[in-house]
């Protein structure tokens, strides 16, 4: 497999790591969204957070709190935004698993966001509905 990020999470090519463990290293991202912008990468190659194990899952959610709040005390963050691009249409441009922490600066507008729109209660249900038995 010629997966860049299987080959930046094993060691084989030279990052900016942050933290890194048994299932992880963590690593500042190339072209960040803002100061101390980093990756988690799972040494463990999945395509996207879809095919993660529910394990690594985990871990990677606690690591990505940790991190976050690391950026607020040593970055003066005011917040963070955790985030991972799941297939083209939401952004994924490397189909190698990895979660975003974003630092933020009292810049609410500027990174992720969406203008809300009112929800119709019954088109509501059905949508509930249909998540829920695609679950089973």
């Amino acid at each position: 497999m010629d997966c860049i990020f299987c080959k930046i999470a094993n060691g084989e090519i030279a990052s900016d790591t942050v933290y890194e463990d048994d299932n992880f290293r963590v690593i500042l991202d190339l072209s960040p969204a803002s100061k101390g912008h980093m990756l988690i990468l799972p040494k463990v190659h999945a395509g996207d957070i879809t095919e993660l194990s529910e394990d690594i899952a985990g871990k990677a959610l606690v690591l990505a709190g940790k991190l976050g709040k690391a950026a607020m005390v040593g970055l003066g963050a005011t917040g963070f935004n955790t985030l991972a691009n799941t297939g083209e249409s939401a952004g994924q441009t490397v189909f190698h698993c990895h979660i975003h922490v974003i630092p933020r600066y009292d810049d609410a507008s500027s990174i992720v966001s969406w203008a809300p729109k009112t929800a119709d209660k019954e088109e509501q249900k059905e949508t509930a509905k249909k998540i829920s038995e695609s679950l089973r």
